[in-house]
Formats: C-alpha cells, structure tokens, sequence
C-alpha cells in the first residue's frame, strides 16, 4: 500500500536526491502517522478507560506522544527543505536532526508520567473488566502498528531519513508493548499479582529506552558520525579512476544533513605531469561526483614523485614497517630531502582517532628506531593525521 501512496503522492517519488522529494516523503509519512496514532489513540483511551487498565491507557497515551511526533517531523521536512540563506549557507538539512531530537524528548516526557502512574497502580491495584471482545480489537491495533514500521522502514531507506528511521524503530516498540499489556490482562485473571501495573512499568520502561535510544543517536547526528563506508569507497574510486591520479588521502566528508553533503580529498599526481590538463581532470571528476552521488567535492592536488626509485623503495620499506606494525595505520605525502650526514623522510603517519598520545609517541619512535637501524642518516619529520 504504502508504494501506492507515494507513487500517487509524491511527484518525481523516485529523485530521492532532490531536496523537495524528501520534504515529501517526510510530510507523507507524518500525516500517516498524525491519523494511524491518533485512531490508535482514540481506540485504546477507550478501550482502558473500560476495563480499568492503566498499561492500557499508557499505551493510549504513548500513541498520543507518536501523533504529536509525527507532527513535529512534518514541521522538521518542512523547514529542512528550505532553500540556503545568508545566516544558512549551507542550508537547512540538520534541522531533520534536532526535530528528531525533540521526538526523542517528547517520548521521554511520556515514559516518566507512563512510570509515575504505572507505580501507583501496582501501589493501589484495582481490578479490571475483562473483556474478550475488546481485547481482540486490541490485537488488530498491533496490526496498524506493524504496518507503520513497515512503511517508516521502507521510507527511511529510501531517503535515508534519521527521522523516519526512529519512528520505526518506535513503532515496532509500540507493537511489543502493546502485545504485552494484551497477555498482561489475560493472565491477570489467574493472579492476585498486581499484574496491570506491573506490565505499565514495563511499557514505560520501553518507551523510555526508545526515547533515549533515539536521543543519543541524533546527537550522535548532530555533533558528526564517521562517513558511510560506502560513500568513502565511492568517492575514493571515482578519485582514482581519473587519468593521471595515483592516489587518495585526507579525504574529509561533511554532513549538513540528508542530502546535504560536501567533501574535501587530497589526489596524488605525478610531479611532472602537466598542471593545466591534470587540473582539468580534477574538475571532471568533482562535476562527476556531484552529478552521481549529490556531493560536492574539494580536490586539493599533492606532487610526488613516483619516478625515482630511491625514493620509492625507502617509501616501500616505510610502508612495510607501518604495516607490520599495524594494519590500520598508513602513510602519504612522502618526500625526501637527500644530504651527505642527513637524510630528512618526511610524511603524514594516519592513525585512529581514538588511539591514545602515549601510543602515538611510541608509534613514531618505533618508526624512527627501525628506519635508523637500516641507515643512521635517516631522521624522521612525521605528521600525525588522525582517520576521518
């Protein structure tokens, strides 16, 4: 169903790229949410208010939080898509990122009030009404429930939309907890446990956890996550496939939010190509990189020399060291300034961004050490670069 929505919604629904097929998509998926939770809402408030059944008001009521959170993810689409502006050079993409931020809140509040009520009802238990045919229009709720994960999945993925991404990890929450509070009421019948707010401490908890879950990965968001494995790769090759390129490093990706990506990479050319017809091609592939893939690119031009095999076979014998060393580190910009008593190996060593300064003296010196006892006149001048 929900393909046919957008097909009939959502003009040009396949140029994912184009920031007002994402606003869209957005504001689709959140006036679905907006009528799914409010119908929710109106059903089970009902439904609680029946039977007596505090989990199942809670669970109303946290479908009220998901309408309101919807609302605010249509407001989030909106402004996100709003075009750069003097004080937004770089546009509005991370607004995407603070509306998930105040869902995240919103849920929040609620799983506190969800726990304080919950308390009280396993503090003060009452009895409730049971009543098989509610519970049966209960279960069919879940059913709305597991086709808004379906569909704010399969949206997400199409637009790869944060947002989207956590409203559907909420609404699969909704669904456990839902079908928790049904097999709550069944085996209240069998127990003089307070089992009706046992199970809303535990829907409460839930919707807590989910809240904060969504919370710490938004500002993961916000304040800047590694780029996509697959986007470096991309990037890298599209880099290396130009004529006259030998190699990448630095490379640097900015996210302004979804859609809204820039990027900067060092390319290494031969010292004695031709300036004019490399630069050329450098322009090439950073028009090719914003037609295929919507990001614009930096390229910044380092010189070496790939020509002398003095300096490629003590490069290689760096490398080689590096490497049994550890895997993960590498080294680029390499040069060498060659002298009677002195010979300078200049280059940038890249190491994790987590690894500690400790370490990273005793990586240099252990470089240092082992160069030096291939040749005395060897002195390292290293730059530590940290991997992006």
């Amino acid at each position: 169903m929900i393909k046919f929505l957008i097909r009939h919604f959502i003009k040009n629904y396949e140029q994912t790229e184009n920031y007002k097929v994402r606003e869209s998509y957005g504001v689709l998926g959140g006036l679905l949410g907006v009528i799914c939770n409010l119908f929710l809402f109106a059903l089970k408030i009902t439904i609680g208010l029946i039977m007596n059944s505090i989990a199942i008001i809670s669970d109303a009521f946290n479908n009220l939080s998901d309408s309101g959170s919807s609302i605010v993810s249509i407001i989030g689409a909106k402004m996100s898509a709003r075009r750069p502006d003097k004080e937004h050079p770089f546009g509005h993409g991370r607004i995407e990122y603070i509306a998930s931020f105040i869902v995240s809140i919103i849920i929040i509040l609620v799983g506190f009030e969800l726990l304080r009520n919950s308390f009280m009802k396993v503090l003060h238990p009452q009895s409730i009404v049971y009543q098989p045919v509610l519970l049966v229009v209960l279960f069919c709720s879940i059913l709305v429930k597991i086709w808004m994960f379906s569909y704010n999945r399969y949206m997400a993925e199409q637009i790869h939309s944060s947002m989207m991404r956590a409203t559907a990890v909420d609404s699969m929450n909704d669904v456990i907890a839902t079908g928790a509070v049904i097999l709550s009421i069944v085996f209240s019948r069998f127990t003089s446990l307070p089992m009706d707010g046992i199970m809303g401490l535990l829907v409460s908890v839930l919707v807590l956890r989910s809240g904060l879950g969504i919370a710490k990965d938004t500002i993961s968001d916000l304040l800047g996550n590694p780029p996509d494995p697959q986007i470096v790769s991309k990037i890298n090759e599209v880099v290396l496939s130009g004529d006259g390129i030998v190699g990448t490093h630095d490379l640097i990706v900015h996210d302004y939010g979804p859609g809204r990506m820039m990027a900067s990479v060092h390319a290494e050319v031969p010292d004695d190509i031709d300036v004019v017809k490399i630069h050329e091609e450098i322009d090439a592939i950073e028009q090719r990189i914003a037609k295929e893939m919507g990001i614009h690119t930096v390229i910044h031009m380092d010189p070496i020399s790939i020509n002398c095999e003095t300096t490629n076979r003590i490069k290689q014998k760096i490398v080689t060291i590096v490497n049994d060393l550890n895997p993960s580190l590498s080294i680029h910009d390499f040069r060498m300034t060659d002298g009677e008593n002195r010979i300078n190996l200049i280059f940038d060593l890249v190491v994790p961004c987590d690894m500690k300064e400790e370490e990273r003296k005793k990586t240099v010196n252990y470089i240092t050490q082992k160069l030096q006892e291939e040749d005395k006149r060897y002195q390292t001048i290293i730059q530590i670069d940290n991997s992006f």
